[in-house]
């Protein structure tokens, strides 16, 4: 049900309850973020309760949080390490438009979706207002990208040789 609502008008529904700010973007980006995290690990959950070493931990009569804990949460810790480093530029990026739109962060704090909006109206006089926090968004965002990507190849069994 959550996946169905799209996350921006999530967004402004608390932005009408809670105002608008760093609290009620942070609400609304966890409220919306998670069921893609959660579908990913229930994958994963379900393949390794099918694998071996869980199949031979239960027959050995071991205790399902023991299995949890040994076998399944450090198995899964890859995949959400590397999904919340793809994470992280959707959370920069929706934050930089909210705020470009004036839904996201307010005055007298700011970010660069805000400081691109106020370059956006000195752009003919002042065109490095709004290049500067475009281009600081646009590298971040390609940092974290680079940064999962290496982090997916590192943890990626099937790439080790």
């Amino acid at each position: 049900m959550v996946v169905s609502v799209p996350y921006m008008v999530v967004v402004i529904i608390f932005s009408l309850f809670l105002g608008k700010g760093m609290g009620s973007l942070l609400v609304a980006l966890c409220v919306t973020s998670w069921t893609g995290l959660a579908r990913l690990i229930r994958g994963q959950v379900i393949e390794l309760k099918q694998s071996e070493y869980v199949m031979a931990a239960r027959t050995l009569g071991t205790f399902s949080l023991k299995i949890i804990l040994r076998h399944m949460i450090p198995n899964t810790m890859s995949v959400i390490i590397i999904n919340t480093t793809f994470a992280i530029p959707s959370f920069i990026f929706s934050e930089a438009f909210l705020s470009f739109l004036g839904m996201g962060i307010q005055p007298p704090l700011t970010s660069w979706g805000a400081m691109a909006a106020l370059g956006q109206q000195q752009m003919t006089y002042y065109p490095h207002e709004l290049i500067f926090p475009a281009l600081a968004i646009s590298v971040t965002m390609l940092a974290f990208n680079l940064l999962g990507d290496g982090l997916r190849d590192a943890f990626d069994p099937k790439l080790r040789k």
